[in-house]
C-alpha cells in the first residue's frame, strides 16, 4: 500500500531577521504561507522486510537521494521514536526549484514525517512531530499544518493564525519567479552576521508590522517585508534590477522570498499574467523559472 502527500512550497510574506541567538542561529519573525506549487512524495512500507534498506528515488537531476536528503533524515528521526518502523521507500516528484528560498526540502521532510506517521497508525502525536521537524530544519514545523502561520524563534515557534486572517490570505493570485542561479541559505545568513547588525531590525518593529495587518486582515495591506534582500541584492544585482523594473512598468510590489533567489509578486484582480511573464523572461532569459500560482 502506498501513501501520497503533496509537499507545498512556501513564501515569506514578511521575514524579519532580528539578530543572532546564543546558540548561533538567527532569530526571526515571519508571516509564511504555503502556495499551490509543490512536490509529490509517495511512501511504500516494506512490511515484508525483504529489503531492510530505506530508499529514495527522485525524478529531478542533482537532488541527492542518500542520507543527506532531508526525507531520509526524517526517516531516521522518526525511527528514533518508533523503533518498529520497517524499511521504507520514497519516490519524490520534484517541482519546487532548488536554492530558491521556497522551503522545498523542508516541506518534503515534513511530508515524510506525516506519511510515516499515517502509515504506522499514527503512533506519534502532533507535538512530537513538531519536535522532530524542528530538529530537521528551522522551517520544517510550519509545513505540518499546511496553512499560513507566524514563525518566531529560529523558526521552530509556530503560531496559528485566526480563521479571518487565513481567509484573507488564501487564494491570492501571484507570480513566482526565479533566475537560473540559486542563493545559498548559509551564505545569505553569513552575510547578515558578517555585517555586525547592519541588516537586522528590532523585533518590536517586526511585531508592529504584523500587528497592523492583523487588526484588519481583510482591508489592511499585506506586511510585505524581507530584510534578507539587502545582503542578497548587493551580491546578485539581477534580482533588484528586475524587481525595480516590475514596480515601474506594472505597478507591482515584488519581493524576494526567504533567502532567495525566488521572488514573487501578487497580481491585482483582472490583471493578465502574460505581459509580466514576458518581461521576466526578457530580463532573466528563457531558463528563468516562472509559475502562476496562489496562496494556500
Amino acid at each position: 500500500m502506498s501513501f501520497v502527500a503533496f509537499a507545498p512550497a512556501k513564501i515569506n510574506l514578511l521575514l524579519a531577521i532580528t539578530g543572532v541567538r546564543a546558540d548561533g542561529f538567527h532569530s526571526l519573525v515571519s508571516l509564511v504561507a504555503p502556495i499551490g506549487l509543490g512536490d509529490t512524495l509517495t511512501l511504500t512500507v516494506d512490511k515484508a522486510g525483504s529489503s531492510g534498506v530505506d530508499t529514495l528515488v527522485c525524478d529531478f537531476p542533482g537532488v541527492p537521494t542518500d542520507g543527506t536528503n532531508l526525507v531520509l533524515k526524517a526517516v531516521a528521526a522518526f525511527r528514533e521514536k518508533y523503533l518498529a518502523l520497517p524499511a521504507v521507500h520514497f519516490v519524490l516528484e520534484k517541482r519546487v526549484p532548488h536554492g530558491a528560498g521556497l522551503g522545498g526540502g523542508s516541506s518534503d521532510a515534513a511530508s515524510a514525517l506525516t506519511l510515516l506517521n499515517e502509515a504506522t497508525g499514527k503512533p506519534l502525536n502532533h507535538t512530537t512531530l513538531v519536535e522532530l521537524a524542528a530538529r530537521l530544519g528551522s522551517d520544517c514545523p510550519l509545513f505540518l499544518d499546511g496553512k499560513p502561520v507566524i514563525m518566531r524563534g529560529r523558526g521552530e515557534q509556530v503560531e496559528q493564525l485566526k480563521p479571518a486572517e487565513i481567509e484573507a490570505l488564501q487564494g491570492r493570485r501571484l507570480l513566482l519567479f526565479k533566475p537560473a542561479f540559486g542563493v545559498s541559505t548559509a551564505e545569505a545568513y553569513g552575510a547578515m552576521k558578517a555585517a555586525k547588525g547592519a541588516y537586522y531590525i528590532p523585533e518590536a518593529d517586526a511585531e508592529a508590522m504584523l500587528a497592523a495587518w492583523r487588526k484588519a486582515p481583510e482591508g489592511a495591506p499585506l506586511p510585505l517585508f524581507n530584510n534578507m534582500e539587502r545582503p542578497v541584492f548587493e551580491k546578485h544585482l539581477a534580482l533588484p534590477a528586475l524587481l525595480n523594473q516590475l514596480r515601474e512598468e506594472f505597478g507591482l510590489e515584488p519581493r524576494m522570498s526567504g533567502s532567495g533567489s525566488a521572488c514573487f509578486a501578487f497580481l491585482p484582480e483582472g490583471m493578465a499574467a502574460e505581459p509580466v511573464i514576458v518581461a521576466i523572461k526578457q530580463a532573466w532569459g528563457e531558463s528563468a523559472f516562472v509559475c502562476e500560482t496562489e496562496l494556500g
